[in-house]
């Protein structure tokens, strides 16, 4: 059975942070290893963490991308898994996905969605209903497969070996989860399961400015990755893989 380490960054998430490893410490098939990355707090965020049993490890360098790397860079395990401090796993989650990779050895990466909660009913509409559709639904086809959704998924450490030199680590404007899934490898096998779904807060939908910090976040990774992020330069590039892929198994068919 593999092993699965679960990587929180947090920054001033302290209340959120508690229910979180709380989810965690409940789950039927125990997680090897929480490692929380504190990325700046000033708030409870690192008292928390040890009391809640974690592993603590510290980023100064602010970003989602930089904290969650040093995360990845530090388990020890198979499997490394995101969540955020705000995320609330079902008790059968670490079990679900370490059973879908031990059965499934093609799968590279495993994501699902959230399902929202928080204090305005309106909001939490917003992230079911249209947030998290349009995300899977609109980058999955520009992406030419499922996209990755940060609060939820879990991917090899062989993957995240491969694409560790290659994340935008030191830019905080950076859309973490998105960047990932730009680079990685085309064989990479991304798994979208719909039901495997994790509880968020919908905070960040709940004021234009939240909604908008996030806009602004896939637009500008999706510059820094231009032209070979477009739809274009991608299905011209998984064109040349397939291509080559064929041409090595005609090589190795005439031997």
């Amino acid at each position: 059975m593999s092993t699965l380490s679960v990587v929180i960054p947090a920054l001033n998430d302290a209340e959120m942070l508690e229910h979180a490893l709380a989810a965690l410490a409940v789950q039927t098939r125990p997680v090897d290893e929480v490692i929380v990355v504190d990325n700046g707090s000033t708030d409870a965020t690192a008292e928390v963490a040890r009391a809640g049993g974690a592993r603590l490890l510290f980023q100064p360098q602010r970003g989602i991308m930089s904290a969650s790397a040093t995360g990845y860079d530090a388990a020890r395990t198979d499997l490394i898994a995101r969540i955020d401090a705000d995320s609330r796993p079902p008790a059968d989650w670490a079990a679900r996905v370490v059973a879908e990779f031990d059965t499934s050895p093609a799968i590279g990466v495993l994501t699902g969605p959230g399902a929202f909660y928080g204090a305005h009913a309106w909001a939490n509409w917003l992230g079911e209903r249209l947030y998290i559709p349009a995300y899977f639904h609109i980058v999955g086809p520009w992406l030419g497969g499922p996209p990755i959704f940060g609060s939820n998924f879990v991917m090899r450490a062989s993957v995240w070996n491969e694409v560790r030199d290659r994340v935008h680590r030191d830019d905080p404007r950076i859309h973490d989860d998105l960047d990932l899934a730009l680079h990685l490898p085309l064989d990479v096998v991304v798994r979208y399961d719909e039901s495997l779904r994790v509880g968020v807060s919908a905070r960040p939908l709940e004021s234009w400015h939240g909604i908008g910090r996030r806009l602004a976040w896939a637009y500008h990774t999706f510059a820094e990755h231009w032209p070979e992020a477009s739809p274009w330069g991608r299905r011209a590039a998984r064109r040349d893989w397939v291509a080559s892929r064929a041409a090595e198994q005609q090589e190795l068919s005439a031997r």
